[in-house]
């Protein structure tokens, strides 16, 4: 019963620092569970994953999927911030490149819409996407 009570108080910003929680665990069913079933997830078009997805399947399949797909992600750090306006969020960690080990320093800001205790939409920003994009195309390629 405190379980329900908590989650029907849960803030906005609670809602994001649960996402990061499972995000962090690789937990993906946690993941799901923070998001709106038609999430709408906008990333930096210079990814591979870039562009904008809706819907929490596509999200796992094509940003999550595509992420873990040529890297390791470790999660280092991550902070969340409430305003009038939204929730941002911002992670740090590192990237491990599956084919070639190389290491990636990560760093990404997050804004967040949450509504009925989910994350409805994602605008997602890297602190160098084209330096990201290359390391990408360097882990597919299986050189540094």
């Amino acid at each position: 019963m405190s379980n329900q009570i908590e989650t029907a108080t849960e803030s906005p910003a609670d809602v994001v620092r649960g996402l990061y929680d499972a995000l962090r665990k690789g937990d993906v069913p946690g993941v799901l569970a923070r998001l709106a079933l038609e999430v709408i997830v906008d990333e930096p078009n210079q990814l591979p994953y870039g562009g904008v997805h809706q819907g929490r399947e596509v999200f796992v399949q094509s940003v999550l999927g595509a992420m873990m797909g040529y890297a390791n992600v470790a999660i280092t750090d991550a902070e969340v911030f409430e305003g009038p306006t939204g929730v941002v969020g911002t992670l740090t960690g590192t990237l491990t490149a599956h084919t070639t080990g190389e290491e990636f320093p990560l760093t990404m800001v997050e804004i967040h819409q949450v509504e009925d205790g989910a994350v409805r939409k994602i605008d997602v920003y890297t602190k160098n996407p084209h330096e990201l994009a290359a390391f990408y195309a360097r882990a597919e390629a299986g050189t540094r």
